[in-house]
């Protein structure tokens, strides 16, 4: 297959503007050469995404089995108890790794043969769409480039950051508080290498165009085994120089369009989605202006909903809601409460007052909840994210514990996937997962308290008898059947932000050219609460509550809605 002229030019541009005059027409060639080996792929899809879509986050190995693998224990599961409610699935990372859950990736390529090989990944391929993690600003020490590169080997001994020790890194923005740089014998001595995250993930130096071409290698890889949407881990952190933030660099965001470019050359249908746990605009900044990731996750929702409904103050939900701009036809947001971190802090920054967020920090601890801490500049350090499960994050309020965490804790997920955008449950959501401490005490992590392994056995017990976990599985299954009904809900539909009562958070959902509208409004406070109807209808309208399938009469002007209840309102069918 010849590369067109349009595309060589614009994969040429990208990386002139990367390497200037390193710019090597031999690498660009090699470049060339590994992406007509992989086109063209079959555009199967109307359109890139619609109210059908539904993403669910788990582990490979978050259901275990004594008699199959860990990818076929998943795959049992989808077919027994998801089916197509789930439309995508992200498996987080599945590759032989050294720490982090898969996050120190050992090798790429491989499938780590704990959890199977490619073929069980290819088998959940073909029914669903699939996610799948680049780890592309670190390898793991195990990894053969950074063995290569102790022993002064190609391909690898120039993969790696190895600064000197004595330059002032005092700008560097850390996600962590363990140090910058580590010790490591080589061949040529002992040498202080680039760590961002820990000692075990060693950063990549994309600074050398090679390093690059072989991330290319590994991106084209995935989508020929069927991988529909690539997820960039850390993405952020990816391009270092000496005296900056090393965060969000211009050419960190020329690789995140450099990626866009190839894989929608590639496959049209592909997806790509930026993983940046950073303060609001700087992660809406991975938009781009259409030409870097289609999705970013909203990481600003989860910390902020939490707080809405332990403060039963809607106000600062919705000034931000109220705040965020369509990011246009080709781009959606990610809309998550949990994933297999924590529930990030600084997402909230110039969003919440910092006692309210203290406040909520403290109860958190109550609920049993622990905190991680990230170092600061200065030297000093500061909250990261809490490590607890939004089931339990939500079984009080500042009030303290009461009765009503299952009702709280539904009210944020129906809240989550109405939004503008594509729904993301974590599996530990779906389940209402408890806090994991047995989990916790074994791998000496606080980030296990919300990575608990079930069996297979144990999930059949949890589905198939009657208690909170069946009831929260079984309902949200519901509601995002309902959901997938209404193009009201397209991730492209517009969204209205209605500014009423401190303890309703309230918004339209309307598609332009189907003319469906759904209001959606959430009592997020303890008590029932009256909502002023006359804001969205005029008098005498009888509205229709999708949720609850009854009409609402909205004759005196307001509706009473329950603690923690949602309606889904459209007018009554005729």
């Amino acid at each position: 297959m010849v590369l067109s002229d349009q595309l060589a030019n614009k994969i040429a541009k990208h990386f002139q503007r990367l390497y200037g005059e390193r710019f090597s027409e031999a690498i660009v060639n090699e470049v060339y050469k590994i992406i007509r080996e992989n086109l063209p792929a079959k555009n199967s899809k109307a359109s890139l995404w619609s109210q059908q879509d539904i993403i669910m986050i788990t582990y490979g190995d978050t259901i275990l089995s004594e008699k199959k693998t860990p990818l076929k224990a998943l795959h049992e599961l989808l077919y027994k108890y998801i089916g197509d409610v789930i439309t995508c699935i992200h498996i987080l990372p599945f590759f032989p790794y050294s720490s982090d859950d898969g996050f120190s990736v050992m090798d790429y390529m491989e499938v780590n043969p704990v959890l199977g090989e490619w073929d069980d990944i290819k088998a959940i391929a073909a029914n669903y769409d699939l996610m799948a993690d680049l780890v592309i600003n670190h390898v793991s020490q195990q990894h053969q480039w950074f063995i290569n590169y102790r022993n002064h080997a190609e391909p690898g001994m120039d993969y790696f950051i190895t600064p000197d020790p004595q330059l002032d890194f005092t700008t560097v923005v850390r996600p962590r508080s363990t140090p910058l740089l580590t010790q490591y014998q080589t061949v040529n001595g002992l040498r202080h290498v680039w760590t961002t995250f820990s000692e075990d993930q060693i950063d990549l130096d994309f600074s050398n165009p090679a390093v690059l071409t072989e991330m290319i290698k590994v991106f084209l890889f995935y989508l020929r085994q069927g991988i529909r949407i690539i997820r960039l881990d850390a993405i952020a952190f990816l391009w270092k120089k000496i005296r900056t933030s090393c965060l969000h660099l211009p050419e960190t965001h020329e690789v995140v369009k450099l990626l866009r470019t190839i894989g929608t050359a590639v496959n049209p249908d592909f997806l790509l989605i930026t993983e940046t746990n950073v303060p609001n605009q700087e992660n809406l900044s991975y938009f781009g202006t259409g030409d870097e990731a289609h999705m970013v996750y909203q990481f600003s929702l989860p910390p902020l909903l939490l707080y809405t409904l332990f403060s039963g103050n809607a106000i600062y939900l919705v000034h931000w809601l109220s705040s965020m701009t369509d990011p246009g036809e080709y781009c959606t947001f990610l809309n998550f409460t949990a994933s297999h971190d924590g529930i990030g802090m600084r997402p909230l920054e110039g969003l919440l007052p910092a006692d309210e967020k203290n406040n909520m920090l403290e109860c958190m601890k109550q609920f049993g909840g622990r905190v991680s801490l990230k170092r600061n500049p200065d030297g000093t350090e500061s909250v990261y994210e809490i490590n607890i499960t939004y089931f339990d994050a939500l079984k009080g309020t500042s009030a303290g514990l009461d009765n009503l965490q299952v009702n709280r804790f539904l009210c944020s997920q129906i809240i989550m996937m109405a939004l503008k955008g594509i729904p993301a449950f974590y599996i530990h959501s779906l389940l209402a997962t408890a806090n994991d401490y047995a989990g916790m005490e074994k791998t000496g992590r606080l980030r296990s308290i919300n990575r608990r392994k079930y069996s297979d056995s144990e999930i059949e017990s949890l589905l198939g008898t009657e208690n909170s976990s069946q009831f929260i599985f079984r309902e949200l299954k519901r509601l995002i059947k309902l959901r997938q009904t209404s193009t009201a809900f397209h991730p492209n539909s517009s969204q209205i932000v209605h500014t009423v009562d401190s303890c309703f958070v309230a918004f339209t959902r309307s598609h332009p050219e189907t003319g469906e509208k759904i209001h959606c409004i959430s009592n997020i406070s303890r008590e029932p609460a009256e909502f002023d109807a006359q804001s969205l209808y005029e008098e005498d309208t009888v509205l229709f509550d999708l949720i609850q399938n009854r009409s609402v009469d909205c004759n005196e002007g307001t509706i009473t809605i329950d603690s923690y209840q949602t309606m889904w309102l459209e007018l009554y069918p005729q």
